[in-house]
C-alpha cells in the first residue's frame, strides 16, 4: 500500500491564530526478484517498492551498492517535496520510510538525496551531467603568511590516557549511552589550564576484528568491537596540548547507533552527553581527588574558558551545547540535570550538519568547511556563520574555513584507510571511469590524508588561540583577511566571517531593493525565475543547503548578471547604513569555479545624495566540479579612504553598488559589511528559546477533537521567529513572522481530528521554525501526530477470465474487504506451474513483459523464471483492481499451456491461507 491520506485529519487555519529515518525482496527463485507497480500509469523507479503490511507499510529503496554509514542524513524526496528521513537497514543498502511520513506526496520523480548529493541516479543521468561538467582549475595561489602561526607545537610534552563512567540513560533513547574519553594534556603545566573537549560525528559503531564487517549497532553484538572514533583527533589533542590545554575526545557510539529514532538527527543527545562531561569534570576540579587517574595526571581544567570541538553530527551537538548552555532546553528532552559550571568561549566545527539551522550567535565559532566533501556534501555548515546575520549583538565572529581539497573523513585518523583501526574509506568516492577533477585521488587540488589533517589541527589551534586565550594575532587566519599559516601547508585554506568589529552591513533581506543589472533572488525556491541558482546548475552552493521546505523565505543573495561592462546594480537597504568607525567596506561575494579574474567596482551612496567609488575588487571561482559545493563566497576588501575624502556622511550610507568591468559574467553579493580589525568581548545577550514539541493522538471511531501543536517559549526579553506550518497533502508551507515572549503562545496550529472505522496511515502535521532576530530555536520541528486505529482490510484474489484461447486477455481480481482512506498496494506474483506447459516470454505481450517485469522475451524462458511481480494500485475509497496477462498469438501448434498467480507479502514470499490460481491459454490453430 502506498497512502494517500484521506483519514479526515485537517489542519484547521493553520496559521490563522498566529499571535502576538534486507534488500530488494526476493522470491522463491534463485535469481533477485524485482517489483513492478501499476496503477493508472504510475509505478516506482527501479530500486523502490512498497514494504511491511497493515498500518506498518513503508517506502523502499534499495542502493545498488553500500551506502557508508555518516553524518548527512538520507533523505527521500519526491521531486522538490521533502518525504522524510528514511531508516538504514544494516546491509547498509536498504531505507525504509514508515508511509506515515508520506502524506498524500504522489509517488512521483522519487529521489535519494544525502547532504545534497544525489544516491539514485541513474546511470545515464551521470554520463548527461558529465557532458556538461566543469573544467577544473588549479589549486589557489597561497596567501601571504601570518605573523603568528598557531600550527606550532609548543613547548609541552604531552601525557595521555582516558577515563570509562557508568553509562547514561538520554531521554528517548532506548539503550544507554558510554561515558568513555580519551584525555590529552600537558605535562608539567602549572595552574588551571583551559579546557578543549571534542566530540567525533555519525560513523558506523562495531566491526568485526579481522574482517570488512562493520555496523551501526548499539550496543555492539558479541564478537564484534567498538569503533574508537573519539581516538581519532589525537593529532589535534596533541597539538593543543602542547599548547597548554587540557584536551577531552568523548565517545558517542551509544547515540550513533540509535539516533535515526530522533527527530533531530541526535542534537540534543549530544548536546545532554557533552554537558554531561563537562559537569563530571567542573565536579573533578573542585575535587580533584575524585577524578579519573588520567584527569589527576593532567593540570586542573579551567571551566570558564572551554572550547567545544564538534565533527559532523558532532559540530551540531556542540553548537546544541552552547545554546543549551547559555539557553536551557525543556526538562523533559535534556539528559543532563544541573547547574551550568562552564563557560564556553567558542566553538570549532568540523564539516559540521545542521538540520535545524539554529547557530547560537552569541557564541564564536570557526566552521571548516571541507572541499571535497563526500559525506555532508552541501557543506550546510555554512549556515553557522550566515545563520548569525541579524540575530543578536553581532559581537561574536564567526568564521567559514574552507579547505580546498579535503574530504570528510580524513579529520580523523579512525575513519582514514591506513590508520583507522576499523575498516574506513575515503568518503568522496572515486569513479573510475571519470575521474573527478578536482577531488579524485591524485588530482593536484586534492590533499592527501596528512596533509588535510594538519591543516585541521592548525585551525582548530588557531580558533582555540583567538576564543580561549584572545590572541587577536591569529584573527587574520579566520576573519577573512588573506593570511595564511605556513604550518597548514600545502593546504589552501580560504576564509571569510561575519562579526566582530563589523558595523552594520547591507543584507539580501526582505527590506532590501535592488535595481540596474541585479535582482534579489532566493536560496531555495521551485521557480527558477526565483532562485539564485538554476536548476541546471553544475555544482552547488554552501549559502544556499536544502533545509526542510520546498520552499524558504528569508533567505538569499544578490544575483548579478551582466554581458557587457558597466550596467551597475544598486542594493538600497530599507534604511541607511551606518559604517562609523569602519576602515573598509567587506564584501562576500562568489563567482562561478573555476573562473578568474571577475572585476567589480564598488561605490557608496550617502543620504544626501554624495557618491564615491571605493575602489575595484578582483574574485576568482573556487575549483570545482559538478559534485562539489563550490559557489562559495570570498571576502574582499575596499578601503572607505575615498569615501571620507569626498565628504560622504558614513553614518547614513543609503546604497551600495557594484559595476561589473570584465567583459561578462555572474557573481552573488551574499551581503557587505564595515569591516575594523580587532575581536571584542563577547557577552551573550539574554534572549527568548523556542521549542516546538510533538503531540501524538489516537483517531478514534467518531467524533471530531481538536488539538493544538505544543510550542515552548522560554528565556527572557523578545524577537522574532519565523513559523512556517507544513500542509501533511501537499508539502507546501504558510510562513509568518512572530514576535515571541517567555510564558505567551506565539503560534496556534489547531489540527482537527476526526475519528473514522476505515483504514489509513497515521498523519503529522508539522510546524517549524527558524530564528530571525532576538532569539534562538532549540527543537525546530515538531507538530501534531493523529495515530491510526483501524486493521487493514482484507484481500482476496478471484479470476474473471481465467481461461482465454492465445491472443486473448487473462484477468483476475483484487478485492479488499471494505474500501480504505489510503491508496492500497498489493503484490502478485506469478509463480512455476505445477502440472503441464508453463506460458513462456514469447507468449506474452513484449510490452507487457517489459512493464512488469523489466525484461525482454529473448531468451525464452517459462514465465515465472522471468520474476513477474507486480504491485497493484487500489486507489482510496475503492475496493477492487485488476491483474491482467496479456497474451499473443503464434503460428506454433502447441498444448493448453498455464500460469499461476499468488498474492504474497513484501519479500514475494506467498501469503498464507490465500489459493494460488491458474489461467489457461489454449492454442489458436
Amino acid at each position: 500500500m502506498i497512502r494517500a491520506r484521506r483519514i479526515g485529519v485537517t489542519a484547521v487555519a493553520a496559521l490563522a491564530a498566529l499571535a502576538g529515518t534486507p534488500g530488494l525482496a526476493q522470491a522463491q527463485q534463485p535469481s533477485e526478484t524485482r517489483p513492478s507497480t501499476t496503477s493508472s500509469g504510475s509505478a516506482l523507479p527501479p530500486g523502490w517498492r512498497i514494504g511491511g503490511e497493515g498500518d506498518a507499510r513503508e517506502l523502499v529503496w534499495r542502493s545498488p551498492r553500500p551506502v557508508p554509514m555518516g553524518d548527512a542524513r538520507v533523505e527521500f524526496h519526491a521531486g522538490e517535496r521533502p518525504l522524510g528521513a528514511p531508516k538504514a537497514e544494516n546491509d547498509g543498502r536498504t531505507f525504509r520510510l514508515s508511509l506515515d511520513a508520506v502524506g498524500d506526496a504522489p509517488l512521483k520523480d522519487l529521489q535519494v538525496l544525502a547532504g545534497g548529493r544525489r544516491l539514485d541516479a541513474p546511470a545515464g543521468d551521470t554520463a548527461r551531467e558529465r557532458r556538461g561538467a566543469l573544467s577544473a582549475a588549479e589549486p589557489p595561489a597561497a596567501l601571504p603568511a601570518n605573523a603568528v602561526d598557531p600550527g606550532r607545537p609548543g613547548a609541552y610534552r604531552t601525557v595521555t590516557g582516558g577515563y570509562g563512567l557508568d553509562p547514561v540513560k538520554l531521554p528517548g533513547f532506548a539503550q544507554p549511552v558510554e561515558m568513555e574519553a580519551v584525555v590529552v594534556a600537558p605535562r608539567g603545566a602549572t595552574g588551571k589550564r583551559p579546557l578543549a573537549l571534542f566530540l567525533h560525528g555519525r560513523h558506523s559503531t562495531c566491526y568485526k576484528p579481522g574482517g570488512d564487517d562493520v555496523t551501526g549497532d548499539w550496543p555492539c553484538p558479541a564478537g564484534t568491537k567498538a569503533i574508537p572514533s573519539h581516538r581519532g583527533y589525537l593529532k589535534d589533542q596533541q597539538l593543543l596540548a602542547s599548547q597548554g590545554y587540557v584536551t577531552v575526545s568523548i565517545s558517542a557510539n551509544g547515540i550513533n547507533g540509535q539516533d535515526w529514532e530522533a527527530e533531530d538527527g541526535g542534537a540534543q543527545a549530544r548536546s545532554s552527553l557533552v554537558r554531561l562531561h563537562l559537569a563530571k569534570w567542573a565536579g573533578w576540579a573542585a575535587r580533584p581527588g575524585s577524578a579519573p587517574a588520567a584527569v589527576r595526571d593532567a593540570p586542573r581544567a579551567d571551566l570558564s574558558r572551554v572550547l567545544l570541538v564538534g565533527h559532523s553530527r558532532g559540530g551540531e551537538g556542540v553548537n546544541r551545547a552552547a545554546m543549551d548552555s547559555l539557553y536551557p532546553p525543556p526538562a523533559a528532552e535534556d539528559g543532563y540535570r544541573g547547574p551550568v559550571r562552564w563557560k564556553i568561549r567558542g566553538t570549532v566545527l568540523i564539516g559540521p550538519t545542521i538540520f535545524g539551522q539554529n547557530p547560537v550567535a552569541d557564541v564564536p565559532s570557526a566552521t571548516i568547511l571541507p572541499g571535497c566533501d563526500g559525506d555532508v556534501s552541501d557543506l550546510q555548515g555554512e549556515v553557522y556563520v550566515d545563520g548569525t546575520r541579524g540575530i543578536s549583538r553581532g559581537t561574536a565572529l564567526h568564521s567559514a574555513v574552507y579547505v580546498v581539497g579535503a574530504n570528510h573523513n580524513y579529520f580523523n585518523s579512525q575513519w582514514t584507510p591506513g590508520l583507522s583501526e576499523a575498516p574506513s574509506s575515503d568518503d568522496f568516492w572515486d569513479d573510475e571511469e571519470q575521474p573527478d577533477p578536482v577531488c579524485s585521488s591524485g588530482a593536484p587540488t586534492r590533499l592527501t590524508a596528512e596533509e588535510q589533517h594538519q591543516a585541521g589541527a592548525t585551525y582548530i589551534a588557531a580558533a582555540a588561540r583567538l576564543f580561549v586565550a584572545g590572541d587577536d594575532r591569529v584573527r587574520p587566519l579566520l576573519d577573512g583577511s588573506g593570511r595564511r599559516a605556513p604550518s597548514a601547508d600545502p593546504a589552501r585554506v580560504l576564509t571569510h566571517a561575519v562579526g566582530a568589529r563589523r558595523t552594520a552591513g547591507f543584507l539580501p533581506d526582505g527590506g532590501v531593493t535592488v535595481t540596474g543589472g541585479g535582482r534579489l533572488c532566493a536560496a531555495i525556491d521551485p521557480d527558477p525565475a526565483q532562485a539564485c541558482l538554476p536548476p541546471d546548475t553544475k555544482g552547488s552552493s554552501p549559502h544556499f543547503a536544502w533545509w526542510q521546505t520546498e520552499k524558504e523565505a528569508g533567505r538569499g543573495a544578490v544575483a548579478l548578471n551582466w554581458t557587457a561592462p558597466g550596467t551597475a546594480t544598486r542594493v538600497r537597504p530599507a534604511a541607511p547604513v551606518s559604517l562609523t568607525g569602519a576602515k573598509s567596506l567587506a564584501l562576500r561575494v562568489f563567482v562561478p569555479p573555476n573562473t578568474t579574474g571577475t572585476e567589480l567596482d564598488v561605490s557608496v551612496t550617502d543620504s544626501a545624495g554624495h557618491r564615491a567609488r571605493l575602489g575595484r575588487v578582483t574574485v576568482d571561482g573556487l575549483p570545482g566540479s559538478e559534485r562539489t559545493s563550490s559557489y562559495w563566497a570570498r571576502e574582499v576588501r575596499v578601503p572607505l579612504t575615498a569615501a571620507t575624502r569626498a565628504g560622504l556622511d558614513l553614518g547614513h550610507v543609503e546604497s551600495l553598488e557594484l559595476t561589473p568591468r570584465s567583459g561578462s559574467g555572474h557573481a552573488w553579493l551574499m551581503d557587505a559589511w564595515g569591516w575594523a580589525p580587532g575581536t571584542p568581548a563577547v557577552t551573550p545577550a539574554a534572549l527568548p528559546r523556542v521549542d516546538i514539541g510533538r503531540l501524538t493522538v489516537e483517531e478514534g471511531d467518531s467524533g471530531t477533537l481538536t488539538y493544538h501543536v505544543p510550542v515552548r517559549v522560554s528565556g527572557h526579553g523578545s524577537g522574532q521567529v519565523r513559523f512556517s506550518v507544513l500542509d501533511p497533502d501537499t508539502g507546501e508551507t504558510v510562513d509568518k513572522l512572530v514576535t515571541v515572549r517567555p510564558g505567551a503562545t506565539p503560534v496556534d496550529v489547531p489540527v482537527e481530528v476526526k475519528g473514522d472505522t476505515r483504514f489509513g496511515y497515521d498523519e503529522q502535521h508539522d510546524v517549524l521554525a527558524k530564528a530571525v532576530r532576538g532569539a534562538v530555536v532549540g527543537s525546530y520541528r515538531g507538530g501534531v501526530t493523529a495515530r491510526n486505529d483501524d486493521p487493514a482490510p482484507e484481500v482476496t484474489l478471484t479470476p474473471v477470465t481465467d481461461r482465454v484461447t492465445e491472443g486473448g486477455t487473462l484477468t483476475w481480481r483484487i478485492s479488499l474487504s471494505e474500501s480504505a482512506d489510503v491508496e492500497f498496494w498489493q503484490p502478485v506474483l506469478v509463480v512455476p506451474v505445477t502440472e503441464g506447459a508453463e506460458l513462456s516470454t514469447k507468449d506474452v505481450d513484449p510490452q507487457w513483459l517489459l512493464d512488469h517485469a523489466g525484461v525482454e522475451p529473448d531468451p525464452e524462458r517459462a514465465l515465472s523464471e522471468a520474476n513477474v511481480w507486480a504491485w497493484m494500485n487500489i486507489p482510496a475509497g475503492t475496493t477492487t483492481a485488476d491483474f491482467t496477462v496479456v497474451t499473443v498469438a503464434d503460428q506454433v501448434t502447441e498444448p493448453a499451456e498455464s500460469v499461476r498467480l499468488a498474492l504474497t507479502d513484501e519479500e514475494a514470499r506467498p501469503l498464507p491461507g490465500h489459493p494460488v490460481l491458474t489461467g489457461t491459454v489454449t492454442d489458436a490453430s
